[in-house]
């Protein structure tokens, strides 16, 4: 006789899990999503890829033109150093 919809107990699985659903893996997985590594922390919105990517290089930040600066503050662009990071030859 097969088990139906309603015979079966989805609160745990076969592993003895009380949240079937749940596991090491995903959990590692959204901790290291909500940590950002050191190279996107220094990424600026420009920035294509986090600086020393392979296939990538700077180049003049299109807002500030390469001065950092835009409407009397820091570009929020660049962040201030008239560079960003973007890909080349086909990245």
């Amino acid at each position: 006789m097969s088990a139906t919809r309603n015979d079966l107990d989805l609160a745990t699985s076969v592993a003895g899990e009380e949240d079937p659903g749940a596991s090491n893996e995903v959990g590692s997985a959204v901790e290291s999503r909500s940590q950002p590594t050191e190279a996107a922390r220094t990424m600026a919105p420009g920035d294509e890829a986090p600086p020393g990517t392979p296939n990538t290089g700077d180049d003049v930040c299109p807002d500030c033109g390469g001065s950092g600066k835009k409407a009397g503050g820091i570009c929020p662009t660049c962040l201030g150093k008239g560079t960003v990071t973007v890909g080349i030859g086909g990245a």
